[in-house]
């Protein structure tokens, strides 16, 4: 940082020997909150690399997030000017108060955002989910057989093991996908445009 004074270690030894020394701290450290602001202070001061130490550190930031299923930390909207305040805290006067404070309104502006996001994302489909495999063989058979009647060539693809309600429900939905295919999608199911093409002009769309 080219306000601070401070000149972090150089020799590549001791830098090997901290790194590790620094990682097995974060490691014994419980709360994923305490460990990943441990790394947002230890890695940027210790400056392990040639360079992207402090983006290094809010990525390694999210590792304990993510194992306790926790919301990420993002740093979008986060001003530069407080960030490299709080970083100079640490590397001229070892001070972590300013960026504790940003680490804090940071994760507090992530969840709201992660939050409204969940929001506006549907519901997955669970009948799509579990046959996921299965829809797109179905897509394929029916596509690669022109002359054929689509509900035919699903009566046969589909197992028929399957529960009448279940098998309907997939019937409607492979349809749907038929109904929606473009080549922007073909690769998904293993098809080539002149197929796609050729069952098209079968069926008359």
């Amino acid at each position: 940082m080219g306000q601070s004074v401070y000149r972090p270690i150089s020799a590549p030894q001791l830098l090997d020997e901290l790194l590790d020394v620094v990682i097995a701290k974060a490691n014994a450290i419980a709360d994923p909150f305490e460990q990943a602001f441990f790394m947002m202070v230890h890695l940027p001061y210790l400056q392990p690399f040639a360079d992207i130490n402090k983006r290094t550190s809010r990525l390694a930031a999210n590792a304990p997030l993510f194992r306790a299923n926790l919301c990420p930390l993002t740093f979008v909207d986060v001003p530069a000017d407080g960030y490299a305040q709080a970083m100079l805290g640490i590397y001229e006067m070892g001070r972590v108060e300013l960026l504790r404070d940003l680490f804090i309104w940071a994760y507090e502006r992530s969840t709201q955002e992660y939050v409204a996001i969940r929001q506006q994302l549907a519901e997955p489909d669970p009948l799509r989910l579990q046959h996921r495999s299965l829809i797109k063989d179905c897509v394929r058979a029916v596509v690669l057989q022109p002359d054929g009647d689509a509900q035919t060539v699903l009566d046969t693809a589909l197992p028929s093991d399957l529960p009448e309600a279940e098998r309907q429900a997939l019937r409607e939905l492979i349809l749907d996908e038929l109904r929606r295919l473009h080549d922007g999608v073909l690769v998904r199911y293993g098809l080539r445009p002149s197929q796609l093409k050729a069952w098209k002009a079968a069926q008359g769309l």
